[in-house]
């Protein structure tokens, strides 16, 4: 379906913008931060309003392009997966838009600075963050089984790599004072940003569309000429 495949674009699009600004908002930070005990956050309140708040509010929003494309899949028009199973894109778009809204709550509220006691505005940041951490994986285990194909494959190990990474983040922020926090939670933004990427490269070119035209050209080989 067209549509999709546009929505798939921009989400793609969407996604590899807030990367590149993500790197770049690293590299112009200005303090003396360290990135492997600190986290992304820690970078963006350096920077209040600056390339990487940006890049979350970009990538909320490219997570929220794909929501609708992925409901037109439970209409049947999806190739991929002909009649798939509404409610569970259903409850995989809830479980999207928690990670859109979460992620977006995270780009507007900052956390605190480095070293300083938290405040209101720092525990909203970090439960918003905690929701959309949590939320993007079982999204991504949903669709796992609408998708089908490769992507499922994907979907699931991306799922399973980002659940051990999350555990692994509240390990390091609570028993094991920070060790490594930072590296780990950037572990965790790539696995996820990458299972978005999995289902946005899978609504732009859905396995029932390849092997439709896989069997057109198969027919079209097999014609007698006349």
């Amino acid at each position: 379906m067209p549509g999709t495949r546009r929505n798939g674009l921009l989400a793609l699009g969407g996604i590899a913008l807030a990367a590149v600004l993500a790197v770049v908002g690293h590299l112009v930070v200005n303090d003396d931060l360290d990135p492997w005990s600190l986290t992304v956050s820690d970078f963006a309140v350096s920077d209040r309003g600056g390339v990487i708040d940006v890049a979350m509010a970009l990538l909320a929003a490219a997570t929220a392009v794909l929501i609708p494309a992925l409901r037109r899949t439970g209409s049947g028009s999806n190739p991929a997966r002909p009649g798939g199973d509404g409610r569970r894109l259903r409850v995989a778009g809830f479980f999207l838009a928690a990670w859109t809204a979460g992620l977006a709550t995270a780009a507007v509220v900052p956390t605190n600075e480095p070293g300083l006691p938290m405040d209101t505005a720092a525990y909203l940041h970090r439960y918003a963050s905690v929701i959309a951490f949590l939320a993007l994986p079982v999204a991504g285990w949903l669709l796992a089984g609408q998708l089908g194909g490769r992507a499922a494959g994907w979907l699931r190990a991306l799922t399973l790599a980002s659940l051990l990474l999350a555990g692994a983040m509240v390990w390091s922020a609570y028993p094991g004072d920070r060790m490594l926090l930072g590296l780990v939670e950037r572990l965790l933004i790539v696995a996820e940003v990458a299972l978005l990427c999995v289902v946005a490269a899978t609504l732009v070119h859905p396995p029932g569309s390849r092997l439709a035209g896989a069997a057109r050209r198969s027919a079209t080989a097999a014609r007698p000429l006349t």
